[in-house]
């Protein structure tokens, strides 16, 4: 089952499903994230809970997406209680390009490498125990969600603004304080990839920028291969095309070693809060000397979760003299 939302004319959110090819309203007024979080309070499972609301009308998503009323599938009411976070060296082949961005005339394995390998041999644990932990960033809160269809800033401080095709889980924390996945969604991971090569130690602040999530929201297990395609396209042209691969059969790290190193540490399991998690990526259009412009069209696509994920590039315009941000004394 595929679940999105959509923003219905009195301004409330409308839940979509879909199995095959129509999309239909679910016949409820709840949002996706009050009903998630009412099936994680009661034990219950959301997809039966959907087929026991009921179907009404056919809906256009791609309509929808082009009219800018789609949604990002799972929303808090507060912005401050949606968590935007990732990993990154998960996936095979992804150390190569962080590496390659990172490397060291002095040293015969980077950093990158080094942390990668460690996923090799200790991500994918057979004993139900935790495996080693991975590399971990923070994106931000609510307000850096964009919906599908929407635009991505690029800051005027920013260096680049470049996609990163992945999958994220999207979860909720119910009210006895333990993780519940909703689902997994395409995810663009917008990042400054200029200013991580610049050095290492600033990816922490190359992170700091928006993501889109969506649109269509997967219930149930993740398949072990996705096969999915990222291009950007330029007006009518498409200016770069890869295919990108994941799930676990492509990952130095299984899924469950991810969601143990975010939701072992107590301030993310806040009972009620939204966790929007993105595991990784092996394909950069970055990586391959291409660069974005203002007004291109980042697209990700993979059968298994319906509509694609398209987002505009919207870069900033820089001021003549860059303005020193102050802080005022109470």
């Amino acid at each position: 089952m595929l679940l999105s939302q959509y923003r219905r004319e009195d301004g409330k959110a409308q839940i979509v499903a879909r199995e095959g090819t129509e999309a239909y309203d679910v016949a409820t007024d709840a949002s996706l994230y009050e009903l998630a979080l009412a099936c994680a309070n009661d034990g219950a499972d959301l997809r039966s809970s959907i087929l026991n609301l009921g179907l009404r009308k056919a809906v256009d998503l791609a309509s929808l997406c082009a009219d800018g009323r789609l949604l990002p599938p799972v929303l808090h009411p507060d912005p401050s209680h949606l968590h935007l976070t990732g990993t990154g060296l998960t996936h095979l082949g992804s150390a190569s390009t962080r590496a390659a961005m990172h490397e060291k005339a002095s040293d015969n394995e980077t950093d990158s490498m080094r942390m990668f390998r460690m996923g090799l041999e200790g991500g994918k644990p057979l004993n139900g125990a935790p495996g080693v932990q991975p590399e971990w960033f923070y994106k931000g809160n609510g307000d850096a969600l964009v919906a599908p269809c929407g635009a991505l800033a690029c800051p005027a401080y920013a260096e680049d603004g470049g996609e990163e095709p992945e999958i994220a889980g999207i979860y909720v924390i119910g009210n006895d304080g333990e993780p519940y996945r909703v689902g997994f969604a395409l995810a663009n991971e917008f990042s400054d990839h200029i200013m991580e090569k610049r050095n290492y130690l600033y990816l922490a602040h190359s992170k700091l920028r928006q993501a889109a999530v969506g649109p269509e929201l997967l219930v149930g297990p993740l398949p072990d291969s996705i096969e999915g395609t990222s291009r950007i396209r330029r007006g009518a042209e498409v200016v770069f095309e890869k295919p990108f691969l994941s799930g676990e059969a492509n990952m130095s790290h299984s899924i469950a070693n991810l969601e143990h190193h975010h939701f072992k540490y107590g301030i993310f399991r806040r009972p009620g809060d939204v966790h929007v998690h993105m595991f990784g990526t092996a394909t950069l259009s970055f990586a391959e000397g291409f660069a974005a412009q203002n007004g291109d069209v980042f697209e990700i696509e993979a059968a298994a979760f319906g509509l694609p994920l398209t987002n505009r590039l919207e870069i900033v315009t820089k001021p003549d003299k860059e303005k020193r941000q102050t802080v005022r004394m109470l």
